[in-house]
């Protein structure tokens, strides 16, 4: 019989139905065997709760409460460093010194096989592990390249974030990452684009570890519309977290030099955005009656199941988009740029609609309302191509033979 794999996770952030990846990638590596216990931080009652329901798919869940005033004052305390404020955030010396007792009674039982941490914001776990426990295989999920997400929001994004980025932290999380790609046993990212922006990062001299590309899945079960599902006519949903800097960038560029082009045509078509969280200036967008601006949701499914179509203008951003992955599992049609594509297989025009102009994206978006024979067309094909790509089932496969690739080739480092 097969010794049980026992892997410690590591994540800044309470796992749930929002931070799709860590939830998923846990509760299929528990269905297919792996043990896995939980590390991870919270700051509030619904934070406990979810880490609570992580107990079902875990062996074991050792949550901290980290309030918001503790990750402002560990990036207080590095601005006159050159660390990251990304890689100090979610830094919590009673929840690493957890994982490290467990790991300090390893020899005389073993607890894990292999650790695995998640986000720039979890890496300091990491390196606390690889200092004093040089033979335990560590796996980084850098999931996006934060650097290259921040030198896009530097050059494109007119606000406050994007000048913060510029001065403070885009040097700075360049030079992290570019170091942390060395550091791990096994890196993994989401796309090749991220791939090789992190790869660009390491240091002359240095070798790189080996890189993996993971993509993110979605829950076909979840968001599989009901069968007497009825959707409107006219509107659009741009689904996402309103308080990520992406995302009010492309809800802007939406509402500002898309939506006008097409009610120039068709003066009934609604908007509307759907995201916890949305800031002053997203909220001021409902102004307009056409437009909906919901905040926070119970459940997003249904704004995807009702809607005409998903729009997806990125003006910015790394990694996969789940709102696309979310809306093809829905059945809704999807429009977006090409600058989404570099993480997908999709196929322009048959899984998706692809415009990169105002102009273009209005008349694709007008395309799909005024032709349903399309519009249910490219929603089969968006939704069987998540099917055959985006299945977590076998995104955590790959995982799987990934730790036991690692763990391998730890053992064979040990014994040289």
């Amino acid at each position: 019989m097969n010794k049980t794999m026992k892997v410690a996770f590591v994540v800044p952030y309470v796992p749930n139905l929002i931070r799709v990846r860590s939830y998923n990638l846990i509760t299929q590596l528990s269905q297919q065997g792996i043990e896995i216990t939980l590390f991870t931080l919270g700051s509030n009652e619904i934070d406990l709760r979810d880490a609570n329901l992580m107990r079902t798919a875990c062996k074991d869940v050792q949550y901290q409460n980290q309030p918001l005033w503790n990750s402002l004052l560990n990036c207080l305390g590095a601005l006159p460093s050159s660390l990251p404020l990304q890689a100090v955030y979610s830094w919590n010396p009673a929840l690493s010194g957890r994982l490290e007792n467990i790991l300090s009674n390893q020899n005389t039982s073993p607890h894990f096989d292999l650790v695995h941490v998640e986000h720039l914001r979890g890496s300091r776990y990491g390196a606390r592990i690889k200092s004093r426990f040089s033979d335990v295989p560590l796996v980084w999920d850098s999931v996006d390249c934060i650097s290259y997400l921040f030198k896009q929001a530097s050059n494109q994004s007119r606000g406050a974030f994007g000048k913060i980025v510029s001065i403070l932290e885009l040097k700075r999380t360049q030079k992290a990452e570019g170091q942390l790609v060395c550091d791990f046993d096994h890196v993994l990212v989401t796309s090749s684009v991220d791939k090789n922006a992190l790869l660009e990062l390491a240091p002359v001299g240095d070798q790189p570890s080996p890189v993996s590309i993971l993509s993110n899945g979605v829950d076909l079960k979840y968001y599989q519309p009901p069968h007497d599902i009825r959707k409107d006519s006219n509107t659009i949903v741009f689904s996402g977290k309103m308080s990520y800097h992406a995302n009010i960038a492309m809800a802007a560029y939406l509402v500002r030099e898309i939506m006008p082009r097409i009610w120039q045509k068709k003066r009934d078509i609604c908007l509307k955005i759907v995201g916890k969280d949305p800031p002053r200036e997203i909220k001021n967008l409902a102004a307009n009656p056409l437009i909906t601006v919901t905040g926070t949701v119970e459940d997003i499914r249904p704004y995807l199941w009702g809607a005409t179509v998903a729009a997806v203008p990125l003006v910015y951003g790394a990694g996969i988009q789940n709102k696309i992955l979310e809306a093809m599992a829905s059945g809704t049609s999807v429009v977006t740029t090409s600058r989404t594509l570099s993480a997908l297989h999709v196929a322009p025009g048959k899984d998706v609609l692809v415009a990169d102009s105002p102009d273009e994206f209005a008349v694709k978006i007008l395309q799909l309302i005024e032709d349903p024979k399309l519009r249910s067309e490219i929603g089969s094909r968006g939704l069987a191509y998540v099917r055959k790509y985006h299945d977590w089932k076998n995104i955590a496969g790959q995982l799987t033979n990934i730790y036991r690739q690692t763990i391998q080739e730890k053992r064979a480092q040990k014994a040289l």
